[in-house]
């Protein structure tokens, strides 16, 4: 059983959200997550169940291709919806395989794209023009079709964080991918509890305003799924 404590808001009854953290290619980890996510859900259904991955898919790891090929074929799991956010990983593969920007292919080659191509066996040495002839139509329309942000309830759920003092509705694409300060230290209210992963920690971290649940799984630490219901959290990690 999952050991539960208080949240720092409340669901509508019957939901429960399985939120997970930065994945970065490491499909085995994602499997076994799913596969947890699925035992907890049989033992314990609810009506209106969800699941979100809270972008960072690819870049880093063993296995991108695999990680999207899985998610690009529909919910992974019977019985649950899933919401694919975009993190910065996925903007930086996006605006590299458009091939306009030389700057933008050199970062994403610096941040883990290198590892991406291999796993979709793009050619060593292959221009960058001809790296999306390499990738599955289906795969790129996914990436391109990532959400920047879902909202549930008392919860929003991004991938690096919001702005402090600027309304939800008015937040940049750029800071829902890729803020860290002020968010991280802000203590204010961000006009909802903001779920995010992004900025790695040893521990998922709960706060009165946010919860983080980026444990570094690419980085020998493991993959972490914070579970969401009523008044209650709880993680799962693998």
């Amino acid at each position: 059983m999952i050991p539960f404590e208080p949240a720092p808001a409340r669901l509508p009854d019957g939901h429960r959200v399985y939120a997970v953290g930065d994945v970065h290619g490491c499909l085995d980890k994602l499997k076994a997550m799913h596969a947890a996510i699925a035992a907890d859900f049989a033992a314990r259904p609810v009506p209106s169940p969800l699941l979100v991955h809270l972008g960072d898919l690819v870049d880093r790891g063993p296995d991108s291709a695999g990680v999207i090929a899985l998610l690009s074929a529909g919910s992974p799991i019977p019985g649950i919806g899933t919401v694919n956010l975009m993190g910065n990983h996925e903007h930086m593969a996006l605006t590299a395989l458009a091939g306009q920007d030389r700057g933008a292919i050199a970062l994403w080659m610096d941040n883990g794209g290198a590892a991406a191509l291999d796993s979709w066996r793009v050619p060593p040495g292959a221009p960058a023009a001809e790296w999306p002839s390499h990738i599955p139509s289906r795969h790129l329309i996914f990436l391109r079709d990532l959400v920047p942000m879902h909202r549930l309830g008392p919860y929003l759920f991004v991938h690096a964080g919001v702005r402090p003092g600027v309304p939800i509705e008015r937040q940049s694409r750029e800071d829902l991918m890729w803020i860290r300060e002020p968010f991280l230290s802000f203590d204010g209210d961000y006009g909802a509890v903001v779920v995010h992963g992004h900025t790695p920690r040893r521990e998922a971290e709960v706060r009165h305003n946010r919860i983080s649940v980026d444990t570094g799984a690419v980085m020998g630490g493991d993959l972490t799924c914070a579970v969401l219901e009523s008044a209650w959290i709880g993680f799962l990690r693998v």
